[in-house]
């Protein structure tokens, strides 16, 4: 019993850990122009503050598939997140 206890709070630690080490790599960076993104990455999105978004949106640019050309960027609008200011 005691052996299947301590065997399960291994396995939990190491998800954790397996967790934590994967977040940083889920955020999105973020740029100014779509000048500014060098190498797109396969499922990587990257954040374009150019103003050509509506007022409450940004643009995200994302590596949707890969081609024989290299990797088809997709671009969209999207909710601008963070804190709200009046």
């Amino acid at each position: 019993m005691k052996r299947q206890h301590i065997r399960r709070c291994w396995i939990g630690l190491g998800a954790c850990l397996a967790l934590c080490a994967l977040a940083p790599s889920a955020m999105a960076q973020q740029v100014a122009r779509e000048q500014d993104i060098v190498n797109l990455r396969l499922g990587q999105r990257i954040l374009v503050d150019d103003g050509s978004c509506p007022a409450g949106q940004i643009k995200e640019v994302s590596g949707s598939r890969m081609t024989s050309t290299g990797i088809v960027a997709v671009k969209k609008c999207i909710p601008r997140l963070g804190t709200k200011t009046r």
